[in-house]
């Protein structure tokens, strides 16, 4: 969730972008308020609909999201890919089961499995391929949850990363030293040479990295060699 309407582009521009977004329906705008009223980050409007354009222009099947929160990234990206499996990882018991309402509420719960646990213990036990990946969740694991999800994607699979502009201050350093702007400046630069990966960052939301693999990993080839 971006910190404020201006922290990438300048306020006019995105007054203008935010009046260009079409009404939500009725549940999401509900889950927005209740994202804001009780503090709980959770995916940008604009960043909602480009999961779920992704996820329908992929003709996704199995997707995987790191960061649950309240279930409004998992929710996008359900009505994108109605045909698809949703597998969606958050520690925090109270979010969790509040995203459960919520997806019920949307008649699609049953086409998600909510996995309890921290992403970094989770991702290796998971079985690919996945078609599409969605993290927003912890800042400093960014670049390992990267690197534990990469060989489980498929071919030709997406990877969608949130925050990769943190509230500006990845461009402009802040006085004071902000782990989460170092660890996701780090990230962006990993993700923009990765070799498996061909990438762009968007000044979308809070900032989106989107990225497509277009080669295995040394791992699915058998290696290390």
């Amino acid at each position: 969730m971006k910190d404020r309407a201006d922290a990438i582009l300048r306020r006019e521009q995105a007054a203008y972008l935010d009046r260009l977004l079409p009404p939500r329906e009725a549940l999401l705008a509900e889950m927005e308020a209740w994202s804001a009223a009780h503090d709980v980050p959770s995916s940008d409007p604009e960043v909602g609909k480009l999961l779920s354009i992704l996820a329908r222009s992929r003709g996704a099947k199995r997707i995987l999201e790191v960061g649950t929160a309240i279930g409004y990234g998992t929710l996008c990206l359900a009505r994108g890919a109605p045909e698809a499996r949703i597998l969606t990882i958050d520690p925090d018991p109270e979010r969790r089961e509040q995203a459960r309402g919520f997806l019920a509420r949307a008649g699609v719960l049953e086409r998600v499995e909510l996995i309890d646990g921290e992403a970094l213990q989770v991702l290796p036990r998971l079985e690919g391929p996945f078609d599409l990946v969605y993290v927003d969740a912890l800042k400093e694991e960014y670049r390992r949850y990267l690197d534990l999800a990469l060989p489980k994607v498929a071919l030709g699979g997406l990877i969608v990363v949130d925050n990769v502009l943190w509230r500006g201050r990845v461009a402009e350093p802040p006085a004071e030293r902000d782990r989460n702007a170092d660890a996701i400046r780090a990230f962006n630069g990993y993700l923009m040479i990765h070799p498996q990966l061909e990438a762009v960052v968007l000044p979308l939301g809070d900032g989106v990295g989107l990225a497509v693999k277009t080669k295995l990993t040394i791992m699915e080839l058998g290696g290390p060699f």
